[in-house]
């Protein structure tokens, strides 16, 4: 048996549903077409999807013993697709961050693991997820139930990614101790006094307690962070007013925290809320934050990724690089809501390059002429079926 050679035989049909879920892009956690067009693939194949919440999820296997969890998201991203692709997407969204790549190579999975499904040792769940740039999808699903019924006992997780100095199909195991950040949506809300603006003693401007705030946060990264840690508080927008001899009633900030622990996730957002709430005071206005959507660290179980690295190496076909081998690491702090999965049970995140910058892959994820190499789909559909049955095998 040689998996990538049965992926390899069916790219036409992996590059026909990717193209698919390309020209048809859905947004967060409403994915009613994309998530009917799965659920029609896997009962071709034999599947019993299932819907939870918006996600899909399908078992293969037909003997008792551990179960093995591969994930794919599938939602796009709010961007105005600017490619020349022939497929390319007409509706305003655009799958700028290769998720459709993702849905096609779990499709692709299904099949094979159908027709291996008599020689599975124990079970596969296919779950096929929304609303992962909106950090809400892996959670929801984690809440309603994916991880029991049966129980998974380990997961697999893969990104594709463009513009890398790597052949397309190059799997990437981005180091043993690599991670991925944590991260916080916040709104800062601030409440002052308005005025008029020729009598600002009057009034308690918001305008200028916002300033102040963004100001006082950037000394939790400067002075409280210990420096061998990272983290990163960005500010995204600020709003208030309307207009230029008037001071508003009220402002406002959002952003985002990014950290690589959970603990400096928790020291952080502590501190964000003393400084808030005392910045405000100082200025006889009040100020809170409101936390949105989030996840936690992403990490690889040390013991699952040396395994995952010998199913690899026998792969044939497939070619790996692991950046512990080359003295590299890949700490990112980008997020990745598959945490939630990883903060539960055993888990190893994957990538694979698709797309090298000399042959015109030369914009990165989330721009809207970002392009993603089509080589890449049979490697996905191999590895998601071929790292579940040999890990299955050996448990």
């Amino acid at each position: 048996m040689n998996m990538y050679n049965e992926a390899l035989a069916m790219k036409d049909t992996l590059t026909a549903d990717r193209r698919h879920f390309h020209q048809n892009p859905e947004l967060g956690l409403e994915l009613p077409k994309t998530a009917a067009y799965v659920e029609d693939k896997l009962r071709e194949m034999g599947y019993e999807p299932q819907r939870m919440g918006s996600g899909v999820v399908a078992v293969a296997g037909k003997k008792p013993g551990k179960c093995f969890l591969i994930r794919g998201d599938m939602d796009a991203l709010p961007v105005t697709e600017m490619t020349d692709l022939e497929f390319k997407s007409e509706n305003g969204c655009m799958h700028a961050c290769g998720h459709d790549c993702h849905t096609a190579n779990m499709l692709g999975a299904a099949r094979l693991l159908k027709a291996h499904e008599d020689e599975l040792e124990g079970q596969v769940k296919l779950m096929f997820q929304p609303a992962e740039e909106t950090m809400d999808g892996a959670k929801m699903m984690v809440e309603n139930g994916i991880l029991k019924d049966p129980d998974v006992n380990a997961a697999l997780g893969i990104h594709v990614f463009t513009n890398l100095p790597l052949p397309a199909g190059t799997v990437i195991m981005t180091g043993a101790d690599s991670k991925m950040a944590a991260v916080d949506w916040f709104t800062i809300k601030i409440t002052g006094k308005g005025c008029h603006g020729a009598q600002p003693n009057n009034g308690v401007d918001p305008l200028n307690v916002m300033s102040h705030i963004h100001l006082a946060l950037q000394a939790i990264n400067a002075r409280e962070m210990d420096p061998a840690d990272n983290m990163v508080l960005t500010i995204g927008q600020m709003h208030g007013g309307n207009t230029s001899n008037v001071i508003p009633q009220e402002a406002m900030m959002s952003g985002t925290i990014r950290t690589l622990k959970n603990t400096t996730r928790e020291m952080v957002k502590t501190r964000m809320d003393a400084i808030v709430s005392t910045v405000a005071a100082a200025f006889n206005a009040e100020a809170h934050v409101e936390y949105g959507s989030g996840c936690p660290v992403l990490f690889h179980n040390q013991e699952l990724y040396g395994e995952v690295k010998g199913y690899l190496g026998e792969l044939e076909g497939v070619h790996f690089v692991d950046l512990n081998d080359i003295g590299q690491r890949m700490s990112n702090m980008g997020s990745e809501d598959f945490s939630y999965v990883a903060n539960e049970v055993p888990t190893v995140f994957l990538g694979i390059a698709a797309g090298q910058p000399e042959q015109g892959y030369c914009y990165p994820q989330h721009h809207p002429k970002a392009m993603f190499h089509e080589d890449a789909l049979p490697v996905g559909a191999a590895v998601y079926a071929h790292v579940a049955m040999e890990w299955l095998k050996n448990h």
